[in-house]
């Protein structure tokens, strides 16, 4: 048949007569006289009813034969029932298999090991679905508010020579004859374009080569990255919490459905509006010690101080003006106190923690070569970058939002590799 001959499951409309539809096996229910076959496609899912006075013997047999997951297309009647999925049933009269395929291995109660293993065949499970939509949105959200706002969408490199973050991260490879790094972020390189677009960002995957295994940490993401000339300290923050602000907005208005089906729970979300509170490093490790911790003003705020502080603050805030020596040599210092610097991580209520880092970065050529020096990386192999400062050197800031994290808020999942079709950590590399 045609393509245009099917329809999607959400164009059906109750009056539809002789509709085709084609999809998978979501679920199916076998009786006597009538099979009920649950039906999915992109779009969503639909019941289906088949019964043996409607049907000829072949779509009968064939619809006795199916299993979970086989392929399959289908015409009826649509009609308006309450007790179905979307209030609409589809009364067959044909039924095709396209593919019956072997018995579907995915099924409840399987273990976590298993469902990783399967990732390929479970991102075809509803929830998977689900988030998909969700995060496909936060990176479409992203695009409008940038493109809205005036930013250019650039395409930086992810192979680099030289670390951004830290080289306890680094994954490393072989490029040619030379030693090469996948990239931790492509902050460097916009930070390059600002002399010329001013306004850039771009969205790209990050490698983090951290061992830890926890709810919250995937080794390779998705990162919303953006740079502007001429934006100190606080006009970063206002960027972010407005970008922020306008994902969350088209996320609730454009997901309903998803959301609902994910079971979340959207009373915070729908409550969120820049500007967001602020409060200092220092304000956050005498929260965090009024609360049973007992931190010093230089520690660093790890998973679980940062999963009690948003507990404790309950909605989206900074905290701003981190110790120098927490941040990497292009932060820049405070120089009325150098043991301070510009950065700040912005915070997910709900005990969700940081989804943005960001800040201004350092804009004085000696003070960024004494700092990539004093950090034990060699000024020769950050020259490009260093030259951004000899020639028109302005202030400037940036930031880098995970997608996935930011996803794994709004949808409140219990883990951040449930936004990974196939999530890379420590141990999994497959498939």
């Amino acid at each position: 048949m045609p393509e245009s001959t099917y329809k999607h499951i959400t164009d059906i409309e109750t009056s539809d007569k002789e509709v085709k539809v084609r999809g998978w096996v979501y679920r199916i229910r076998k009786m006597k006289d009538k099979v009920f076959v649950v039906l999915r496609d992109a779009t969503g899912i639909l019941q289906c009813i088949g019964k043996l006075e409607d049907l000829s013997e072949e779509a009968w047999n064939n619809l006795n034969e199916v299993a979970i997951e086989n392929a399959i297309a289908v015409k009826g009647n649509a009609k308006e029932d309450s007790r179905a999925v979307n209030n609409i049933e589809l009364v067959l009269t044909d039924f095709t298999i396209i593919h019956k395929g072997e018995v579907f291995p995915i099924a409840k109660d399987q273990s976590k090991e298993f469902m990783l293993d399967n990732t390929h065949l479970f991102v075809r499970s509803y929830k998977s679905t689900n988030i998909m939509k969700v995060k496909a949105n936060v990176l479409r959200a992203s695009r409008e508010w940038f493109y809205d706002n005036k930013f250019y969408e650039v395409t930086p490199p992810i192979l680099t020579g030289s670390a951004c973050e830290g080289g306890s991260t680094l994954f490393d490879l072989k490029y040619f004859d030379q030693k090469a790094y996948l990239s931790q972020s492509v902050q460097l390189y916009l930070e390059a374009l600002i002399y010329s677009l001013e306004k850039v960002y771009a969205i790209t995957p990050s490698f983090r080569a951290e061992k830890m295994r926890t709810k919250r940490h995937i080794n390779e993401f998705w990162h919303i990255e953006g740079e502007e000339a001429f934006v100190d300290f606080e006009g970063n923050m206002k960027i972010q919490e407005e970008l922020v602000a306008f994902i969350i907005q088209y996320v609730l208005e454009n997901n309903k459905k998803e959301l609902k089906e994910l079971e979340r729970d959207t009373s915070i979300l729908e409550q969120i509006k820049a500007p967001f509170k602020k409060i200092s490093y220092e304000e956050a490790i005498n929260t965090l010690n009024e609360n049973g911790h007992k931190l010093k003003w230089d520690d660093d705020i790890k998973t679980e101080e940062e999963r009690d502080l948003s507990n404790i603050i309950g909605e989206p805030f900074f905290v701003t003006m981190y110790p120098s020596a927490h941040k990497p040599f292009y932060v820049k210092i405070n120089e009325r106190d150098p043991k301070w610097c510009y950065s700040a991580d912005l915070m997910a209520p709900e005990g969700f923690g940081e989804i943005i880092t960001g800040g201004q970065r350092e804009d004085v050529l000696d003070t960024l070569v004494e700092r990539i020096i004093a950090e034990g990386w060699s000024p020769e192999d950050y020259e490009w970058y260093i030259d951004l400062r000899k020639y028109g050197s302005v202030y400037h800031s940036g930031f880098g939002l995970g997608a996935e994290r930011l996803t794994w808020w709004l949808c409140g999942l219990d883990a951040i590799q449930e936004t990974q079709p196939f999530p890379r950590t420590r141990n999994r590399i497959y498939p």
